[in-house]
């Protein structure tokens, strides 16, 4: 199984951001953009190794029990770039500013926790981002860096109540995701 963590996106924001995907298109470069449906906030990914079935449950309890300690808040979407540069771009994103340090605490959390349950250790620094696509080659890549230099996002917040597991299922046409678990953050 290829599963991680993640929080869920409002279709509003979805739909920002797919206009946001509809202009950067029109620099032709060879991107391979994320479909609207799938853009989420990756808290952990657990899946590039194989997953037994049975670790899910002590997952989902894990993640119900880091739920009740964080209390929902707002993050907001803010700035865009490439990773690893603008000049070596391979992934398209945007960014997530926090208001609070309570997204960066989550995924803290979140990694000790599963840590704890053998998972090995993220190398890299957190960084909130959302996956806007991945550059399969370098055409016009010039054109697409200079669009995301000038580009503006809008004001956009997101509203963060719960995190989710997801598990990722490869396809000639892309990935899917289905939701495993749904946890509400609950601190009171």
């Amino acid at each position: 199984m290829r599963i991680f963590i993640a929080i869920k996106l409002e279709n509003e924001i979805k739909d920002k951001l797919s206009q946001i995907q509809e202009e950067l298109k029109s620099a032709q470069a060879d991107v391979r953009w994320v479909k609207p449906e799938n853009i989420h906030l990756t808290l952990k990914f657990l899946g590039e190794t194989p997953v037994e079935e049975t670790k899910i449950p002590e997952i989902i309890r894990c993640l119900k029990e880091l739920g009740g300690q964080i209390k929902p808040f707002t993050a907001r979407i803010s700035g865009m770039g490439a990773f690893p540069s603008l000049k070596s771009a391979r992934v398209i994103w945007v960014g997530v500013k926090e208001d609070t340090t309570e997204l960066t605490k989550l995924a803290g959390m979140i990694e000790d926790s599963l840590v704890k349950l053998g998972f090995p250790e993220e190398k890299r620094k957190f960084s909130a981002h959302l996956t806007l696509g991945r550059l399969r080659s370098n055409k016009n890549k010039d054109k697409l860096g200079q669009k995301l230099e000038k580009f503006k996002i809008p004001g956009l917040s997101v509203r963060i109540n719960s995190i989710a597991l997801f598990e990722s299922v490869l396809h000639p046409t892309g990935a899917a995701y289905q939701k495993l678990s749904e946890i509400s953050l609950s601190k009171i």
